[in-house]
């Protein structure tokens, strides 16, 4: 049984409404009839724990998270199969990460059954909000969390909010991108918050994407905020190598890089595809001597938004115009993105217990 307590939206959306959406789901525009909503403070604990009609939250204009910035957040998707059923992929996965994010940025943990609870029963709920198996459709889910206490004073808040909201969508990136080497920003320092998911890391970020696209990247790669020398993220994404003598080879996760449930289960699946798993640290000085003489030969970015998107080249103010292998989309780059979407999508025998069954 669920540990939220269910108010059904007294007035969904009209069936036909909800159709045409879902005929086109476009990320972040719609969300579906429900949201989750849980409540702690510091005398109560988790508490008014509830799955309610999807609406706006009122809030104090002194809310902690709008002047101090705790806040953070989650993604993942709900993938309907081609029986009617609805999965979820390596949710807890999520939920421990959340955790952790919580823990760094002095925020009370949610348990990871509730966070799972809270995932199922909206799915479940809005389970007709999953778009058909079709290319690449889903329903994300963003699970979030944010110190909602009334507080002009610089410490932890002592009152937050939990919420799930869920957008049906389809394909983030549809092309192969090409990267920025920004010589200007940087992602995460040691000791900061990288390896937590908060809204600051990615409010950050936002102006070396409008630097790499003023230089003709659809993305910036960030290398380590102390040396500007190692390999760290693709922009809002891991990023991966594919070499000739068959690695995968990924940046080590050191406290400054994301770790993705995407990078983790590719990293699983690479012996299924005659790769050595390689995470260690990562010289772009390598990388560039590498795409030159050939013994890097794929290069992607993999998340649970952009699953796994080809990049194709870099540019960097050192003059860098590097190209990956050929310019196209590599041949193992392909198999493991496509392998992972038939995972999800349940086309493919699941012999890790990665799927979590919602409903159907």
């Amino acid at each position: 049984m669920s540990s939220f307590v269910v108010a059904e939206h007294p007035s969904p959306t009209a069936p036909e409404a909800r159709d045409e959406i879902l005929a086109a789901p476009t990320f972040g525009e719609h969300f579906t009839d429900h949201m989750a909503l849980a409540q702690w403070s510091s005398d109560r604990g988790w508490h008014q724990l509830e799955v309610v009609a999807q609406g706006p939250l009122q809030l104090h204009p002194s809310t902690a998270a709008l002047h101090y910035g705790q806040e953070i957040f989650e993604g993942l998707k709900a993938y309907r199969h081609d029986d009617g059923s609805v999965w979820l992929f390596r949710p807890e996965l999520n939920a421990r990460r959340f955790q952790r994010s919580a823990e760094r940025l002095a925020m009370p943990p949610l348990a990871v059954d509730d966070f799972l609870a809270s995932l199922q029963t909206v799915v479940d709920l809005d389970r007709d909000w999953v778009p058909a198996p079709d290319g690449e459709q889903n329903l994300y889910l963003r699970p979030f969390m944010f110190g909602t206490e009334r507080l002009i004073g610089v410490r932890a808040a002592k009152q937050y909010t939990y919420c799930v909201l869920a957008t049906p969508a389809g394909a983030y990136y549809s092309q192969p991108l090409k990267l920025w080497v920004t010589p200007t920003y940087s992602r995460a320092a040691i000791g900061g918050t990288g390896a937590a998911k908060c809204g600051g890391n990615y409010a950050a970020s936002l102006r070396a994407a409008d630097e790499a696209a003023e230089h003709g990247c659809g993305q910036v790669l960030w290398l380590d905020g102390a040396e500007h020398r190692w390999v760290e993220e693709c922009g809002t994404m891991n990023i991966m190598f594919v070499t000739s003598d068959g690695e995968l080879l990924t940046p080590a996760t050191s406290g400054t890089i994301l770790e993705g449930v995407t990078r983790d289960s590719l990293l699983e699946l690479a012996a299924e595809h005659g790769l050595r798993r390689s995470e260690r640290p990562i010289e772009f000085a390598e990388v560039r001597t590498r795409l030159l003489d050939g013994t890097i030969t794929e290069v992607f970015a993999c998340g649970t938004a952009a699953v796994v998107t080809p990049i194709t080249g870099f540019s960097s103010p050192d003059g860098d115009d590097l190209t990956v292998g050929d310019g196209s989309v590599g041949r193992v780059t392909a198999e493991l993105r496509q392998h992972l979407l038939d995972l999800q999508y349940g086309r493919v025998p699941d012999t890790r217990g990665w799927l979590v069954k919602v409903t159907g």
